[in-house]
């Protein structure tokens, strides 16, 4: 069934088709239609599952942490100061091997305050043991909700899902709304193997001591390293079940390219315009999108690229006293091949700031004519 819905209300049908059965809520900008659909559902009796309204985001996650271990199918929805507020029990939810699913709308963090996109709130959690997914459209957010289910349920760990703040979650796009039917025959209920249950009573998050905490660790890293193939496989069943695939990495026009542009999130349907204007300009211009940034997809990276391809990496974000976040990822996965890709980093739009096609052209042409540095970031703040 087609709709036309803003990128928070399709991510509050995923979580409803996903059929969640614990929806832990704390409204904030610009995610709050997320949790406001659900609490609509709710009183109209049309949401089955428990809706609970509680005083903070961590006392959403914390909520989340208990229903999860009971066994539940979970989500929650956040934004900026609201995952940062959460930073605690994100540790707590991976570590205990919890398969929460968590929309993020991405959102600049303060200081001083800013309510438009940035990348900066969800990288910050970068290293919390969540799978992280970046979305460019108001289908694929409604499409991954469901993936990162099916992902996190057979990995036993959390995902995150992040949208860009006003550019998605709140902009009207048409979207295939899926028959329940169909997703249920993809995304069959979460039987655990292990939940707490008043008849049969378990321990759950007790003190270790270094050996198995460290192999607990081991176990985790493990799992992650088997997350981009199962993301592959994942995005390719969901295509047979509903006729649109997704990867790790998405190539557009970039098998021929001099230089490729890579970006996540909502600008990377600007950065196919930019690549579609410099192709018709003669120029070989192409396109990396990530979706997945944890696990890093290291495996596509190398696949879609080659020696000779130079990568312009898009950034809406930085780590203070280094560079864009996505630029030193890549940069350290093609550190050990022999003969890798030149990478050049641009930081641009940080606080919603626009990333438009002419940004993005002249970005392409600074790394053409090599006018770029390949050490320090470039800071774009518009085409001049």
């Amino acid at each position: 069934m087609k709709k036309v819905l803003m990128g928070n209300h399709a991510a509050t049908l995923g979580a409803a088709l996903a059929r969640v059965q614990v929806v832990a809520a704390y409204p904030i900008t610009p995610a709050t239609q997320i949790v406001e659909l659900i609490a609509e559902m709710s009183a109209k009796g049309t949401f089955p599952g428990k809706f609970l309204r509680v005083e903070s985001e961590h006392s959403a996650m914390a909520a989340l942490l208990g229903a999860a271990t009971a066994g539940a199918r979970t989500f929650t929805a956040t934004s900026s100061q609201g995952l940062a507020y959460m930073h605690e029990l994100l540790h707590w939810v991976s570590g205990a091997r919890l398969p929460v699913v968590m929309v993020d709308v991405n959102r600049a963090l303060a200081a001083p305050w800013n309510l438009w996109t940035d990348q900066t709130d969800s990288l910050s959690q970068r290293d919390t043991g969540w799978l992280q997914f970046y979305c460019a459209t108001n289908q694929e957010v409604l499409d991954t909700v469901l993936m990162a289910y099916k992902v996190s349920e057979n990995l036993l760990l959390p995902s995150m899902v992040m949208l860009d703040g006003f550019t998605l979650s709140h902009v009207y796009e048409p979207v295939d709304v899926p028959d329940q039917k169909a997703v249920d025959a993809f995304l069959p209920p979460f039987k655990p193997a292990a939940f707490l249950d008043v008849k049969n009573p378990g321990a759950f998050g007790s003190l270790e001591t270094p050996k198995p905490y460290f192999r607990l660790r081991r176990r985790i890293a493990v799992d992650m390293d088997r997350a981009e193939a199962l993301v592959e496989q994942v995005g390719a069943d969901f295509e047979r079940s509903f006729g649109r695939g997704y990867g790790a990495v998405e190539s557009y026009r970039s098998q021929d390219a001099d230089v490729s542009l890579v970006c996540s999130g909502a600008v990377g349907s600007t950065a196919k315009q930019a690549v579609d204007e410099l192709r018709a300009e003669g120029h070989a211009a192409g396109l990396l999108r990530f979706r997945l940034f944890r696990p890093f997809p290291a495996a596509a990276l190398k696949r879609l690229t080659r020696p000779d391809m130079k990568l312009a990496v898009v950034d809406r974000n930085y780590s203070p006293g280094h560079q864009g976040i996505f630029c030193e990822e890549i940069k350290a996965s093609l550190y050990a091949t022999e003969r890798r890709p030149e990478v050049y980093g641009f930081v641009a739009g940080l606080g919603g700031g626009d990333i438009t096609v002419e940004l993005l052209k002249e970005i392409w042409h600074e790394v053409k004519a090599g006018t770029a540095d390949p050490v320090s970031p470039l800071w774009m703040e518009e085409a001049r």
